[in-house]
């Protein structure tokens, strides 16, 4: 993979000076059209071997376009607040909004390469998380995003004599360290780790491009137009994309599905009401201050009908835990800001660290739902959804999270009767309008579009949770039932965490 860098490839300086103004100029006018338009980030990787040109290129970037619309993020190892979430998440922080040019020095290729040749991640390890990176990248691509990936490569002698010479150059030399030496003993390690993970990743829509980086001239060329002629043919592309494709869905031939099949008769007395929220309000209580959920963290979805009783449902949760340890996040329409980025990116900003709880009343699956149903994206868009949030979720769960998902649906009929109640009584009215009774007009669809959500994002680590909400009390009860079950068999599996207060009481 690597033999077409290893040709000894150079640009003489006459031909180097009259290329450059040129290229600077054609690079700046793309630069200011993706501005313009601002549809799409682009998002460059720089990775390669040490003393391959990775930082002087990024500096060249800097040097050769308008560096107000460039952001340059660099990643070692992760702090304590980035250990306690999903791996990606830090990643997903420092995506570049639409018109605007995101270098990453590092990137979510770093670790895993670094831990397999450290001999800390297994081959089959690594292989799961290059699965994950090219579905993460795919998303990229299908948002719009460009993602061009530069790998800079030298051969062992060659980064021998760069090191040298670097290290010989007095404006150089503090660049070059003895942990960089002794990196250069583990070369044969990291060819082989590294064309393993390229192979892989070498994708239709984030590909690889292999530059040799001993001649700093042809680097800087070469580079500077692999940049400039993927933005041009991003731009002049437009916001065409290649249609995703879904499973099909099972056709309901006997008009039976998972939301028809609710029983909606369900409900409590008074007086078991009182006796059943009091028993899972004192149970969640200690779950959550059990010393095992300091390893976890607690998500908690609400989606349901509209008037199905989510935020009453919600406050009862709530009030089972200390205000200090959750959090609730109401989802509306996205900002300006939150448009300008992939579609999850602004539920990231919200996961919980261990140890804490997020509620939210609404959430990701509004894609799939409101989104579909009322137009406000392409088919392809709330197609690809569901793989995508399935993968979403399965990186929260593999990083310790617990996801619980509800869905509170309650009939028409009462549906219609809690309307008229909200718009008849005074401190009611603010929940009531005329965008819930455009939607009820649309029940059917809802009803299709959740039964297809609940089909196809139904997993073992994220189950649905379908509440039969005619009844309050019913639903509230059955709500935190399930989360202490999911809790007491989440924990059931997890060590207690070592603690002055908890270890080693009963031992000598």
């Amino acid at each position: 993979m690597f033999e077409s860098a290893e040709l000894g490839h150079r640009i003489d300086k006459k031909t180097y000076k009259e290329a450059v103004p040129q290229l600077r100029a054609d690079l700046l006018d793309a630069q200011y059209d993706l501005k313009e338009q601002g549809k799409i980030p682009v998002i460059v990787l720089v990775s390669g071997q040490d003393g391959a040109g990775k930082g002087e290129t990024i500096n060249l970037l800097y040097e050769w376009m308008d560096p107000r619309f460039i952001s340059t993020l660099a990643f070692c190892a992760p702090t304590d607040e980035e250990r306690e979430r999903p791996v990606m998440w830090r990643y997903w922080r420092a995506l570049p909004p639409r018109g605007r040019i995101g270098i990453f020095a590092g990137s979510w290729y770093s670790a895993p390469i670094h831990d397999r040749i450290e001999g800390t991640m297994t081959p089959a390890a690594l292989d799961r998380r290059i699965d994950q990176i090219n579905r993460f990248e795919q998303m990229l691509a299908h948002e719009g995003a460009l993602v061009l990936k530069l790998w800079f490569h030298l051969t062992q002698e060659g980064q021998r004599r760069r090191l040298k010479a670097l290290e010989k150059d007095p404006r150089t030399a503090w660049r070059v360290t003895r942990w960089n030496w002794d990196r250069l003993k583990t070369y044969d390690a990291l060819q082989e780790v590294a064309g393993h993970v390229l192979r892989l990743t070498n994708t239709p829509w984030a590909p690889w491009l292999i530059v040799e980086g001993e001649d700093d001239r042809y680097r800087e060329i070469t580079a500077g137009r692999i940049i400039l002629d993927a933005m041009r043919r991003h731009l002049a592309a437009g916001d065409r994309q290649t249609p995703a494709v879904a499973p099909p869905v099972r056709p309901n031939i006997d008009g039976r599905d998972v939301i028809s099949q609710l029983d909606l008769t369900l409900k409590l007395s008074k007086k078991q009401y009182e006796d059943q929220l009091a028993k899972w309000k004192g149970r969640l209580s200690e779950l959550v201050r059990d010393p095992r959920f300091r390893r976890r963290s607690l998500i908690c979805v609400f989606e349901g009908a509209d008037a199905a009783g989510k935020g009453s449902a919600i406050r009862r949760v709530a009030a089972a835990m200390d205000a200090r340890q959750y959090q609730i996040v109401p989802v509306a329409a996205p900002t300006e800001e939150e448009r300008a980025q992939p579609y999850l990116w602004r539920f990231w900003r919200h996961m919980p660290r261990a140890g804490r709880v997020t509620i939210f009343d609404r959430s990701w699956y509004g894609r799939v739902l409101v989104e579909r149903v009322e137009g406000f994206c392409s088919e392809a868009d709330w197609q690809r959804a569901y793989n995508e949030i399935n993968d979403f979720e399965h990186e929260l769960d593999e990083a310790g999270a617990i996801v619980v998902k509800f869905w509170l649906q309650i009939g028409k009929d009462e549906q219609l009767r809690r309307f008229q109640e909200r718009e008849q009584v005074e401190f009611k009215r603010f929940k009531i309008t005329a965008e819930d009774w455009r939607n009820r007009e649309k029940w059917d669809a809802y009803h299709q579009a959740v039964c297809d959500m609940v089909d196809r994002t139904s997993t073992g680590q994220a189950p649905w949770t379908l509440v039969e909400a005619n009844d309050k009390a019913y639903a509230r009860v059955k709500i935190l039932r399930t989360l202490c079950e999911r809790l007491e068999a989440a924990l059931s599996t997890a060590p207690a965490p070592p603690d002055a207060n908890f270890a080693g009481k009963g031992k000598k």
